[in-house]
């Protein structure tokens, strides 16, 4: 039997990939140095340099559930480029803050363009990928962002320490606009957009996609213990005497999900998401125990190439289950809602794992966070995961 598989590697999808890179690269670029540039250059103080970080994630939130009305609307390629052109500008009003307060508003402005960019993003990923390779396609996609994880703290950092504050500056702006430059060359022609006055829906559907909420719930849980990976894995390593290594985690990381995506992607598309989510959420809590035993760069590394596996795999999956889930018009508007409470784990998680830090100790933090992740699995089954057991092939077709 001939069967001939749609494209997946279309111009469309290389396109807004690379511009997602940049996207994300900007944004863990700065997420490392602006509390360094806060604290170091405008004698700011720590929780200053914190709240950096808060307002970014508060404003990007508040705007996703908009956004994704507005892409119903007007159509995601002009709401993506309207939301670049606001994040490379916010960009380079980086270069006039030079205060704290000055700082935070732009920090807010950045905020907004991020959250219309990363909602938008992902519902021109949705609608470019073929439906019998959504796993596969969303799952590639999103590993622009994991890239992104790696390569943009390093460079930022390196660019602060051995280039200076206005070096460090421009190679934000100049990512910025490369994201930009990358979602010009998209065309969505037979973009679907709301003809004449929109329709009338509630106020609940007008900002939020019901059915993309209980999986993105489940996302949130994963996401306290991961932002505890992302807040303090480098402290942790400095802890163990593994300074070292520290560069090397998300290295690992990002080094097994380029390896394992291909698989993992496929998988979804032909067994459904339960046969990948699993084993995924086991391979995460096996991760979290090897990084709060680890005593050696060994053991530390192989805890990265776990949680790689794990909420590696586990977040590209949520977020395809959300669109899945919805009806194909609300696409933007599931991809809003999945990452907006998504957000609010990401920061939730940030303020409670810097509380739990000051009592315990990090390695006591991730060992027993591997059974916090462990009680995701019953959470997962009860949100999502019964409604999805019902066969493959039912759930491939609607895609």
């Amino acid at each position: 039997m001939n069967e001939t598989r749609p494209a997946l590697w279309t111009r469309n999808f290389i396109s807004i990939s690379i511009s997602n890179f940049f996207l994300f690269m900007t944004f863990y670029f700065l997420l490392v140095t602006i509390p360094i540039y806060v604290v170091d250059y405008l004698d700011g103080e720590k929780s200053e340099a914190g709240l950096m970080i808060t307002v970014f994630l508060i404003s990007a939130i508040i705007i996703r559930p908009f956004t994704g009305r507005w892409i119903e609307r007007f159509g995601s390629k002009r709401i993506l480029l309207c939301s670049m052109f606001v994040f490379f500008v916010s960009a380079l009003l980086y270069f006039a803050a030079d205060s704290v307060g000055f700082l935070l508003i732009v920090r807010f402005l950045h905020g907004i363009g991020f959250g219309m960019a990363t909602t938008a993003a992902g519902s021109i990923a949705a609608a470019t990928v073929p439906g019998s390779r959504r796993g596969e396609g969303m799952g590639y996609f999103i590993l622009s962002s994991n890239f992104a994880m790696v390569i943009g703290p390093f460079l930022g950092l390196t660019a602060l320490h051995q280039w200076g504050v206005s070096t460090m500056l421009i190679i934000a702006g100049a990512a910025a606009f490369a994201g930009l430059l990358s979602g010009l060359s998209i065309t969505m022609s037979n973009e679907k957009k709301e003809d004449g006055r929109p329709a009338q829906l509630s106020w609940k559907d007008a900002i939020f996609e019901g059915k993309a909420i209980p999986v993105a719930l489940a996302g949130a849980f994963f996401a306290i213990v991961y932002s505890a990976i992302l807040s303090f894995v480098s402290v942790y390593a400095g802890e163990l005497g593994l300074s070292h290594a520290a560069s090397y985690f998300f290295v690992v990381y990002a080094a097994v999900l380029l390896l394992s995506r291909p698989l993992t992607g496929k998988w979804y598309d032909i067994h459904g998401p339960n046969f990948i989510v699993y084993p995924a959420i086991l391979l995460f809590a096996v991760g979290m125990i090897v990084l709060g035993t680890a005593n050696s760069a060994i053991l530390f590394l192989t805890a990265a190439a776990f949680a790689g596996l794990g909420w590696g795999t586990l977040f590209p999956t949520f977020q395809t289950i959300a669109i899945q889930a919805s009806p194909p018009k609300r696409a933007a508007m599931a991809t809003a809602t999945f990452l907006s409470i998504f957000d609010i784990g990401i920061g939730l998680g940030s303020f409670l794992v810097g509380l739990a830090a000051a009592k315990i100790s990090l390695g006591d933090l991730y060992t027993y966070s591997s059974l916090y992740v462990l009680a995701g699995l019953l959470l997962y089954y009860f949100l999502q995961g019964h409604k999805l057991k019902k066969g493959k092939r039912k759930q491939i077709d609607a895609a």
